[in-house]
């Protein structure tokens, strides 16, 4: 392990050089983020998982610089120029970039119209002007020949050598960077002609602003744009300022020679460095500005996986629609199909009274429970159809978000499960099974098909994809899922498993029945003690062998706890039950060099709530009604909504009218907030005042200020409407969870609430 690496990795993450240690060691040997952050946090110092994951990245940019690092030490000795100075400046440099820089001198060359000045013999010339010791320039006389034919054209080709050199000078490359990065502003402009096509990109048609500063929403909707050919835009300082810090570094002396100079500099920067910087610069912006995309998106889909779940219980899922009908599938407690039709309630003739009838019969031959809508075309109208039907019994409504469910219902995964149904019931079963457990059916689906992200398809999607499958590892580690009833699919994210040993495990239920015990894992092929150690405790067993099969506690630590439940004169089963006998343990008494105090206190919190479940409970919303279009929408109204996508600009509420309205950041909050995930989180339950409506362009701009203080529109409003413009390409995508009931105004309504649905149950 280099000892470099770790210094560099505890310095940039503020930890010490022990954990950085430690932690580096623990994924060298295969151990996963979410195994290393739950079971070994006296190994690392209690470091979560972001910081885990980002040791883990750290470690794999330092091992790219140590490649390019070994490349170049290798091209430079071969080409008999390495000295210990340059050598020693190459081992201590940890910036790619200040490496190239290094390199660039050194660097295999194509031609170039230096290169061609040399081959002209030039070279001597460029180095007398370069000197400035003279303000004489009747030397290039003495360089006429054959391949030049005027002294004129040998001062050319010399200040084409200078100004290679001034681009290949570190120094000078080190020092236009810093101004770049201090004073260079991104400006873009219109491409004539283009001002119609791209009137949605109006805001950015003369544009600039210090990049430094740009948010990165505004940074991707100017690229997006150019790659559209609507915009063409530039990155850089003021010139004068680039040429002034340029000529200070170079031009020594005075005269003819000086002159000489100083324009091969303003042709050094205008037609190499400028380019080159930009470029980098560019890169860099779009680098920066796709990591905040992704971080927003990443966030987005954690709570959206995190969403509440209905649990195990008997549904009835509703695919809404108008002239093909809905199609309605009955699913089991565990999201099996158990039977599927189609109902026309939207026709006013017999056809309703049908698809009443039907769902009656349905909800009490299939026992169920709970009834979930998709939230798309003739979504609303399908729930209050459902929500007038005496069923004889409390059934609750869900409107539930079915964004990427055809995306679903078309897959490999969708065929493997249903091959002998379409596409419509099995987006049915779909919606129906994202109520019962959003988490285990969503991981089936493309993340990017969901819609919660910003600018997700112009970011790197290599970088994207990195982030969200760690999203999606972390959720299912965190809640664990059950050995016995998780799909391959859910199964193939839990740490140490992966999609091989995943199918597998299912295998071996089909052919040995249940899992009664965690250690039978060890028996499915090619399970080895690395796997069982990595997946163990994030795998649960319901009325198991053992009681701590059914809870994150790791086997590992079996014999520990048996042998507090000893000392306590009681069974594992006791101990789990009875808070008196876990209150009697003393953790301190139980450290030793393998366990210490943080897992002995993940133990005890474990075993009070053994496999408690850590997404919150879900719950019932409604809309506003008469409320059903945007014609319905006015100014001034308060609306009740859903949060459906946080970006970094606002937040997007579902009210209802198959369109999602933007909270602007300035609108979120009464106090000033910075991001939006201050003042919301996905799927939260809003109040929102409605405070300007565009029919024409689907725009709704919303207030979350209360009601007395935020009713007006102002500066803010147009601010709103300003950063909205052609930044919001996904605003159509609604991301509902299960949906639920309007959120209460203070704690005191929010608990009488909680009371009255507990007694309504």
């Amino acid at each position: 392990m280099n000892p470099k690496h770790i210094a560099l990795i505890s310095s940039e993450l503020g930890i010490s050089g022990k954990q950085a240690e430690n932690t580096m060691a623990l994924l060298s040997e295969g151990s996963t983020v979410p195994f290393i952050s739950r079971y070994r946090k006296e190994v690392t110092g209690s470091l979560d998982e972001v910081q885990i994951g980002r040791i883990e990245d750290l470690q794999k940019r330092y091992k790219e610089v140590d490649d390019r690092r070994d490349f170049i030490i290798k091209t430079i000795t071969e080409q008999e120029k390495m000295t210990p100075e340059l050598l020693s400046k190459i081992e201590n440099t940890w910036v790619l970039a200040e490496l190239e820089d290094i390199y660039l001198p050194y660097k295999p060359k194509r031609k170039t119209r230096a290169t061609v000045a040399i081959e002209k013999g030039l070279e001597p010339l460029a180095t007398l002007l370069f000197e400035q010791q003279d303000g004489d320039i009747s030397a290039a006389e003495t360089f006429i020949n054959e391949q030049v034919a005027t002294s004129e054209e040998a001062l050319k080709g010399a200040r084409d050598i200078i100004a290679e050199w001034i681009n290949e000078n570190a120094e000078c490359r080190d020092k236009l960077r810093k101004l770049f990065a201090n004073t260079g502003k991104l400006t873009s402009k219109v491409v004539e002609g283009k001002e119609a096509e791209g009137d949605k990109y109006k805001d950015y048609f003369e544009f600039s602003e210090d990049l430094r500063e740009m948010p990165s929403h505004r940074v991707l909707a100017i690229l997006r744009a150019e790659h559209e050919g609507i915009l063409f835009s530039s990155i850089a300082p003021v010139e004068e300022d680039a040429n002034a810090l340029i000529s200070k570094q170079f031009v020594t002396g005075k005269g003819k020679a000086a002159e000489q100079v100083t324009k091969a500099a303003a042709d050094a920067y205008k037609r190499l460095l400028r380019p080159s910087l930009e470029n980098e610069f560019r890169t860099a912006a779009k680098e920066k500005a796709d990591q905040e995309a992704i971080e927003v998106f990443a966030e987005n889909l954690r709570q959206l996986l995190l969403a509440a779940p209905l649990g195990p219980k008997g549904v009835i899922a509703i695919d809404p629609g108008y002239r093909t009908g809905c199609k309605i599938v009955a699913l089991d407690n565990q999201g099996n199909m158990l039977d599927n039709d189609v109902i026309f309630p939207l026709e006013k003739n017999y056809k309703r009274d049908d698809a009443e009838a039907l769902l009656k019969k349905w909800a009490a031959k299939y026992d169920t429970e709970a009834i979930a809508v998709g939230n798309g075309t003739a979504g609303r109208e399908t729930e209050e159809f459902v929500k007038k039907i005496d069923f004889g019994k409390k059934i609750n409504v869900f409107m539930v978000n079915e964004s990427g469910a055809s995306v679903y219902s078309a897959s490999e995964v969708a065929r493997e499960e249903f091959p002998e149904h379409d596409v419509t019931v099995r987006g049915a079963i779909s919606i129906g099974r994202r109520l019962i457990d959003p988490l285990a059916e969503l991981v089936k689906i493309d993340p990017k098909a969901i819609g919660v992200g910003q600018y997700q398809h112009d970011v790197n999607q290599s970088s994207l994809k990195q982030s969200l499958d760690r999203v999606v590892v972390s959720c299912v580690n965190n809640v664990g899922v059950n050995l016995n009833t998780a799909s391959k699919h859910l199964l193939a994210y839990i740490s140490g498993l992966g999609p091989s040993l995943a199918e597998n495990i299912v295998k071996y239920r089909k052919e040995n029945g249940a899992f009664s015990n965690r250690m039978q894992l060890k028996k499915v092929h090619r399970l080895g003690d690395k796997a069982f150690e990595q997946c163990a405790g994030f795998l649960r067993i319901e009325n198991g062998d053992n009681p701590l099969d059914n809870s994150a506690v790791h086997p590992e630590r079996y014999d520990l706890i048996k042998e507090m439940a000893a000392k306590q004169h009681s069974t594992v089963q006791d101990l789990m039950g009875k808070e008196e006998l876990r209150k009697q343990i003393n953790p301190k008494d139980y450290v030793s060099a393998e366990v210490g105090l943080l897992t002995l206190e993940d133990i005890l919190k474990e075993l009070a709530k053994p496999s408690r479940d850590p997404r919150d409970e879900i719950s019932i919303f409604e809309y506003a009604e008469g409320i059903h279009k945007m014609e319905d929408v006015k100014p001034g109204m308060v609306l009740p909504g859903v949060v459906t996508n946080i970006t970094a600009f606002g937040a997007f509420v579902d009210i209802g009218v198959k369109q999602d309205g933007l909270v602007h950041i300035s609108h979120l909050s009464n106090k000033f907030i910075s991001n939006p995930n201050e003042a919301v989180k996905l799927n939260q339950k809003v109040q929102v005042t409605v405070l300007e409506i565009d029919v024409a362009r689907k725009r709704i701009s919303l207030s979350m200020k209360d009601n007395e203080k935020g009713g007006g529109g102002g500066s803010q409003q147009q601010g709103a409407r300003r950063e909205s413009r052609g930044e919001q390409p996904h605003q159509q995508k609604k991301v509902n969870k299960p949906a639920a009931k309007e959120a209460p105004l203070n704690d005191f309504q929010a608990k009488l609430a909680a009371l009255k649905n507990k007694f309504d149950n």
